[in-house]
């Protein structure tokens, strides 16, 4: 590790098991004369009120501190991170890197109508206001939400992690959808790594998270088809361009999505659709109730991916072989 100053690693408590399996992450990769990496011991005083303070019990004046969260709702998990970027600045700590696996809010990257915030631009505000000085994240919604930032970011892909998994599946006339005209890109980049041809899933909304009718351009009869995307949120979009792909003769329909945004009935739909399998990341923790059917969801752990990137960027090594779409 680099020797002229420490590295820390906190988390903030939506981000805690997330934290935990990075740090293993780096402990397996460690050299043996390597100092063994752990997370650092922080705590959040509550008040009655609802307002809260987080706080370090370690020291990090000098150090060069990493900080997790992701930044799903409620709001309180932004205003945590925020609160604990600012407490690292104020305990003089030499650099801020806030470490974001799900960046919320991406989806108001512009305006789409008349009126309206851009939530993105804001929150990419609020993180240099508080005393950031990278962020770290993955699949953002849309690309260009990394010219909001004013400092470095670092846009890990979860292509990574999912077309390994893809490939072992070994299925046969596979190909790759993508649930709407937005993600033809990303569709497009998993093809390509894959050899195989693209399906493009034009939607019409009726209103936000509501679908009014979607409609799959390409060769769909026959293949075993993959959805891939950011995220899932009330999974709409997903379970009904599944159904669409089936009625077109698909062999089988599968989903990649990075996000497990899960809101409203995903978990319901998700079960209850023409879906074989849906293949999620872990940088949002799926539900804890026992009630929710998970039976079709399977989920591929980017801990090692973000493991090697902070490893990497703390010791001042390039990073660039790490962006492979």
């Amino acid at each position: 590790m680099n020797s002229e100053h420490k590295m820390e690693i906190f988390a903030c408590r939506a981000s805690k098991d997330f934290a935990l399996k990075v740090v293993d992450e780096m402990n397996k990769m460690r050299k043996p004369d390597e100092p063994e990496v752990f997370l650092g011991a922080s705590e959040v005083t509550a008040f009655s009120d609802g307002e809260f303070q987080p706080s370090f019990n370690d020291s990090v004046r000098g150090a060069t501190v990493f900080i997790v969260q992701s930044t799903f709702p409620p709001t309180d998990n932004l205003f945590e991170l925020l609160l604990t970027i600012d407490a690292a600045k104020r305990a003089s700590a030499d650099s801020v890197i806030a470490v974001i696996p799900y960046f919320g809010w991406a989806r108001q990257d512009r305006k789409d109508k008349p009126r309206v915030s851009i939530g993105a631009k804001m929150v990419a505000n609020m993180l240099k206001a508080a005393g950031a000085d990278r962020v770290m994240t993955c699949d953002l919604h849309a690309d260009q939400i990394q010219g909001f930032f004013d400092f470095p970011v670092d846009h890990i892909y979860a292509s990574k992690v999912f077309i390994p998994y893809l490939k072992s599946l070994n299925l046969d006339n596979l190909a790759i959808a993508a649930p709407d005209m937005g993600g033809a890109k990303r569709a497009n980049a998993y093809a390509k790594d894959l050899a195989c041809p693209v399906i493009i899933c034009h939607k019409s909304r009726e209103r936000a998270n509501v679908v009014a009718s979607i409609t799959a351009i390409g060769e769909v009869e026959g293949k075993n088809v993959v959805i891939v995307d950011d995220m899932i949120d009330t999974a709409g979009t997903l379970t009904k361009a599944a159904e669409v792909l089936m009625e077109k003769g698909a062999k089988s329909v599968r989903a990649c999505a990075t996000h497990a945004v899960f809101s409203g009935p995903a978990y319901d739909r998700i079960a209850n659709s023409k879906l074989t399998e849906v293949i999620v990341s872990d940088t949002i923790p799926l539900t804890s109730d026992p009630n929710k059917d998970r039976s079709k969801i399977r989920v591929a752990s980017l801990a090692g991916t973000f493991g090697k990137i902070i490893k990497k960027v703390y010791n001042y090594e390039p990073i660039s072989t790490e962006f492979i779409f």
